[in-house]
């Protein structure tokens, strides 16, 4: 019996041990509201099936009465690959049940047509495998395939990437395909959503948003434990909420998004027509503002506000103890940290001001990690 065919009392437990673990069954009943009996049915054949394992007493527990003994999810129990897609270069991670990675790699991209991408992952997922070895336990039990755009996770099919080009494109089927290997897609940003509600600075809040800023402008969401994804697959597009931008156009079409003022293609392009230097590339913009150019510092400044007020309407819509703000934008964090904080606080409601807002730069091998949690995620709340 699978993770999925379980009830979901099971699940409840597992991704309780997953996230929070090692635990003693009182702690995992305290922390899901089972009773001690229904803790005990369900992990029994969680046990049983090596998907949990016993680790014995917790530290400082005194030797007396019926012992209390700590239990976690055992990692070697299954592997996934991880791959995260841009327009340029492909990702790679594969990793253990509990998202660890086991090996890493990168390969570029000749071309944005859909086969040569899914051959590309398929070499990818391949030359992990080989790459990890020992280490790798047994063969790759999914993969989880990520990527920038309107991804519909439930039915396995990019609606729109924007960066890629590709419109209803039925992704996880043909990887499957190519693989052999069962296989999951999502939306890059509510992937690393994921992991961070597992493993990272999410770990423990009822709820919490994350922002990325780089080519584009997302966010993931967790409300109530749960990663929203949306009716339509199509949730946390803040990037597209209008904040008034000039006549400047987003890649969706539309103008005044936050995209289309706070992207680093956006500031590059205004960067450039402020300095009045048509070869910029954004290094060099980051340069000039560092170096006081008034013009260039405007545009960080202007990218800075739009970014405040994309966070205010996340805090004032669902409230989040936490927003998690990442992607390769941070990286010049320091040139709009002051007129996004000056924004936010202007602009968020009430105790919504009270959120806290963490930087958190993380590398593209964490978004790959972020298709292997999806994966994993599958095994025990497959998709409806």
């Amino acid at each position: 019996m699978t993770l999925a065919d379980r009830p979901p009392a099971a699940a409840l437990v597992f991704q309780t041990l997953l996230a929070q673990g090692p635990l003693t069954r009182a702690e995992v009943g305290r922390r899901t509201g089972l009773s001690a009996g229904a803790v005990t049915k369900v992990a029994t054949p969680l046990l049983e099936d090596g998907w949990i394992t016993e680790l014995g007493r917790p530290l400082g527990e005194r030797p007396t009465g019926r012992p209390a003994t700590l239990v976690a999810v055992r990692p070697e129990r299954a592997c996934f690959a991880g791959v995260k897609v841009t327009g340029d270069e492909l990702i790679g991670v594969l990793a253990d049940l509990t998202a660890q990675p086991l090996a890493t790699r990168r390969a570029d991209l000749g071309s944005r047509d859909v086969g040569t991408v899914v051959q590309a992952v398929a070499r990818l997922v391949a030359e992990l495998c080989r790459e990890a070895g020992s280490t790798a336990h047994g063969p790759v039990h999914s993969i989880g395939v990520t990527l920038a755009g309107d991804v519909d996770g439930h039915t396995g099919t990019v609606q729109y990437s924007p960066f890629l080009d590709w419109r209803g494109v039925p992704l996880a089927r043909l990887v499957e395909a190519a693989t052999g290997t069962p296989t999951v897609i999502e939306n890059d940003v509510r992937a690393l959503t994921v992991t961070e509600q597992w493993f990272g600075a999410g770990a423990g809040l009822s709820s919490f948003a994350l922002v990325t800023v780089g080519a584009g402008i997302g966010a993931g969401l967790s409300v109530g434990g749960r990663v929203v994804s949306g009716a339509h697959g199509v949730a946390g597009e803040i990037g597209h909420l209008p904040v008034g931008g000039g006549d400047r156009v987003c890649t969706c079409g539309n103008t005044g998004c936050v995209e289309a003022v706070a992207s680093t293609h956006a500031i590059t392009e205004q960067a450039r027509q402020a300095a009045g230097d048509p070869e910029l590339g954004i290094a060099d913009a980051v340069r000039l503002a560092h170096g006081g150019h008034p013009a260039v510092r405007a545009v960080f400044s202007g990218a800075g506000r739009a970014l405040g007020l994309a966070l205010a309407s996340v805090a004032n819509l669902i409230g989040p103890e936490r927003i998690i703000i990442s992607g390769e934008g941070v990286a010049s964090y320091d040139l709009f940290a002051d007129q996004i904080r000056q924004t936010f606080a202007a602009q968020a409601f009430g105790a919504a001001a009270d959120c806290d807002i963490v930087v958190r730069p993380l590398p593209f091998e964490e978004w790959a990690r972020g298709g292997a949690a999806v994966a994993a995620q599958r095994l025990f709340a497959p998709a409806p």
